[in-house]
C-alpha cells in the first residue's frame, strides 16, 4: 500500500506542478490580472536607471548648459511612476497571497479527508505521522513557494527580461557581454534541477519519517517508562533526526553550489561591463549616462539571478511536498461511497446475510473462507474463536471499514456496497474494544454519536441505559474533560462513554467488539447492564473474547481458522464434546478457576 501512497513521487516537475493547480484551481484564478500587475512593478525597478541616464545625457550635460527644469520634471516623472509601480507591487503581492492561501486551504482539505476517506489497511500501513506530515508540513512547504518563492519568481523574470530589453537599447554590446557570463549558469540549471529534486524529495519523505519517530514515544510515552526502553527510543529518535539532517545537508550543498556559480557570473558579467563600457565611452560610441545606468542594469539583472538559488529551492522543496500530496490523493479510496443516489435502509432491527465471503489483507493468504451464514433481524449474536480465527474481521468487514475480496453482505438484503454511507452509519455502529476520546468534554465525545444532541438528550440517553447516576457523579457532569485520549478516566468509564455515545447514535445493527474486555472488574457489571439496555430492540452481533458474553446471546457463531464450524444457542454447543465450542468454553472456565 505504501507504495501506491508514494506514486505522485513519480511526477515530473510540470506534471506535478499542473497536476497540483488542478487540486487548487485557486492559484491561477485571476491570473491574468496578477501578471499584468507584475509587469507594472517589474517596469518600476528601471525607472532608476533610465532617470539616472537621462538625467545625465539630457539633463546636466545639456548642450546649453544644464537644464534644471529638465532635471526636476524627470525627477517628478519618476516619482510618480515609482508610485504607480509600489501600487501595482502591492496589488500584485495581494492578490498572489489571496489566491496561494486559498488554493493551498482548499488542497489540505481536499488531502485530510481523502485521508479519512482511505481503507483502513493503507491507514495502517503508512505510519500516522507521515500521513499528518503530508498533510500538514507538506502544504506548509508548498505555502512557502507559492506565496514567497512564486511572488520572487514572478518579479525577478519580470526585472530580468525588462533589464535585457533596455540594456539592449542602451549597448548591444555590454548586453552580450552579461549574457555570454551567464551562459554556464543557465547551461547548468537543468543538472542542478534534477539534483535538486531528487534531494528535497529525500528531504520530504525524511521530515515525514521524524515526524513519525518522535509523535509515537510521545503518545506512547506511559509505554516507553514503563518498560524502561528510553535509550532504544532516544536511538531511534536520533536516528531520524541524523537521516533528516543528513538529507538537508545534501540538499542545501546542491544549492550553495548554484549560489556560487551565480555570484562567479555576476562578478564576471560586472566587470566585463566596466571594461568594455569604459572603452566604449572613450571612443563615444557610449555616454556617461547610459554607462552609469547600464551599471545599475546590471544589478538589475544579476539580483534576481543571485536569489535564484533560495527560488530553487523553495520551488523543489515544493514539488516535492506537492507529489507527496498528490501521491495521498491518488490513493485510491477502494470503499466507494455510492452518495446519495445509494439505497437507503428502513429504520428497524436489520438482518444480515454472508454470501460466500471471503477476505485476504494484501500480499497474504485468505483470512476468512467462503463465509455463508444469516442473521435474522432483532437477534443477538456472539462471535467466538481463537485468537487470529478472523472473528474481528468479520465485525469490520459488517461494518464496511473494508470490503470482501469475494462474496457479498447484505444488511436487509442490500449489498452493503450499494447503501449510501449515509444511510450505512446512520443503521450500523461499531462500539471498538477500546473507544477513541478526543481532547474535549465528555458531552463533545458523545456527539459523535449525534453530533446535534444537546445536553440534556446526553443526560437523557445516559439514564436510558443506566448510566445516569455515573454521569452525575463526575466532577462537571458531561462538561468533565476527559484529556487526551481520555486519559483522565479509567479504561472502564472510556467504555461507558463509547456506549453512550452508541446510544445517542439509535442504530438498528449493534457491533460490539467486546465492549467488556478492557475494563476492571468494579464496572463490568455496570457496563452489562448498559449494553442489556442498549441491545434491546436491535439487531446485535458481539465480537466475543469473554465467553459469559456469548453465555447471554441468542446464538454464537464459532469461527475457526477463518471458517463458520459451529452455530447455535450457548447451552446446545457446550453439549458437544470434542468440538470447538466446547474445548473453548472449558479452557475460559478454566482460566476463570
Amino acid at each position: 500500500m505504501s507504495g501506491t501512497v508514494d506514486s505522485g513521487e513519480r511526477l515530473g516537475g510540470i506534471e506535478t506542478i499542473r497536476r497540483g493547480i488542478h487540486h487548487s484551481p485557486e492559484l491561477v484564478q485571476g491570473i491574468g490580472v496578477t501578471l499584468a500587475l507584475a509587469i507594472v512593478a517589474s517596469l518600476g525597478q528601471v525607472i532608476v536607471p533610465i532617470a539616472v541616464q537621462q538625467t545625465l545625457d539630457r539633463g546636466l550635460h545639456h548642450a546649453g548648459g544644464p537644464d534644471v527644469r529638465f532635471t526636476v520634471w524627470m525627477g517628478v516623472a519618476a516619482a510618480i511612476a515609482l508610485a504607480i509601480a509600489s501600487v501595482a507591487s502591492y496589488l500584485m503581492t495581494a492578490r498572489l497571497f489571496t489566491a496561494a492561501e486559498s488554493g493551498l486551504a482548499t488542497l489540505r482539505t481536499k488531502a485530510f479527508r481523502h485521508v479519512h476517506d482511505l481503507p483502513m489497511l493503507t491507514q495502517h500501513t503508512e505510519r500516522r505521522g507521515a500521513l499528518v506530515s503530508r498533510v500538514t508540513s507538506d502544504v506548509d512547504q508548498i505555502s512557502q513557494f507559492v506565496v514567497y518563492g512564486g511572488l520572487l519568481l514572478v518579479v525577478s523574470v519580470g526585472q530580468m527580461l525588462i533589464a535585457s530589453v533596455v540594456m539592449v537599447v542602451y549597448s548591444w554590446q555590454l548586453a552580450i557581454v552579461v549574457w555570454v557570463c551567464f551562459v554556464p549558469l543557465f547551461a547548468s540549471l537543468p543538472f542542478f534541477q534534477r539534483r535538486l529534486s531528487v534531494a528535497y524529495t529525500a528531504v520530504r519523505r525524511q521530515v515525514g519519517t521524524m515526524l513519525s519517530a518522535i509523535a509515537e514515544p510521545v503518545v506512547g510515552a506511559a509505554v516507553v517508562k514503563a518498560y524502561a526502553v528510553e535509550a532504544r527510543t532516544q536511538a531511534r529518535i536520533d536516528e531520524a533526526v541524523e537521516a533528516n539532517r543528513a538529507a538537508q545537508t545534501k540538499a542545501q550543498s546542491l544549492v550553495a553550489g548554484f549560489f556560487s556559480l551565480g555570484g562567479l557570473a555576476g562578478g564576471l558579467a560586472l566587470a566585463g561591463v566596466v571594461v568594455l563600457g569604459v572603452q566604449l565611452g572613450i571612443h563615444g560610441n557610449l555616454s556617461s549616462g547610459r554607462i552609469l545606468a547600464f551599471a545599475f542594469l546590471v544589478s538589475l539583472f544579476v539580483g534576481p539571478v543571485q536569489t535564484g538559488s533560495q527560488i530553487l529551492t523553495d520551488a523543489q522543496n515544493a514539488v516535492a511536498s506537492w507529489r507527496r500530496v498528490i501521491g495521498i490523493l491518488d490513493t485510491p479510496a477502494d470503499l466507494v461511497d455510492p452518495g446519495p443516489e445509494g439505497a437507503q435502509l428502513p429504520r428497524g432491527p436489520i438482518g444480515v446475510a454472508f454470501e460466500s465471503v471471503t477476505f485476504a489483507y494484501p500480499g497474504g493468504p485468505d483470512v476468512l473462507h467462503d463465509l455463508t451464514t444469516e442473521i435474522a433481524p432483532g437477534r443477538r449474536i456472539a462471535v467466538v474463536g481463537e485468537t487470529g480465527s478472523g472473528k474481528s474481521t468479520v465485525a469490520k468487514l459488517l461494518t464496511r471499514l473494508m470490503d470482501p475480496t469475494r462474496g457479498t453482505i447484505r444488511l436487509d438484503g442490500v449489498d452493503v456496497r450499494e447503501i449510501s454511507g449515509a444511510s450505512l452509519r446512520r443503521s450500523v455502529v461499531l462500539v471498538p474494544q477500546e473507544g477513541f476520546l478526543f481532547d474535549d468534554t465528555l458531552a463533545a465525545n458523545a456527539r459523535y454519536g449525534r453530533i446535534e444532541a444537546t445536553d440534556a438528550d446526553i443526560e437523557r440517553a445516559a439514564e436510558q441505559i443506566g448510566l445516569g447516576d455515573w454521569l452525575a457523579g463526575l466532577p462537571s457532569g458531561v462538561r468533565t474533560r476527559v484529556g487526551q485520549r481520555g486519559e483522565a478516566l479509567s479504561a472502564g468509564e472510556r467504555q461507558l462513554v463509547a456506549l453512550l455515545r452508541a446510544q445517542l447514535a439509535d442504530p438498528d445493527l449493534l457491533v460490539l467488539d467486546e465492549a467488556t474486555s478492557a475494563v476492571d472488574p468494579a464496572l463490568e457489571m455496570r457496563i452489562n447492564r448498559a449494553l442489556e439496555r442498549l441491545m434491546q430492540g436491535r439487531t446485535s452481533v458481539t465480537i466475543a473474547h469473554r465467553l459469559t458474553t456469548a453465555e447471554g446471546a441468542d446464538e454464537v457463531i464459532v469461527v475457526d481458522k477463518g471458517r463458520i464450524v459451529q452455530r447455535g444457542p450457548h447451552a446446545d454447543l457446550v453439549r458437544q464434546e470434542g468440538a470447538v465450542y466446547a474445548g473453548l468454553h472449558a479452557s475460559w472456565v478454566a482460566q476463570q478457576g
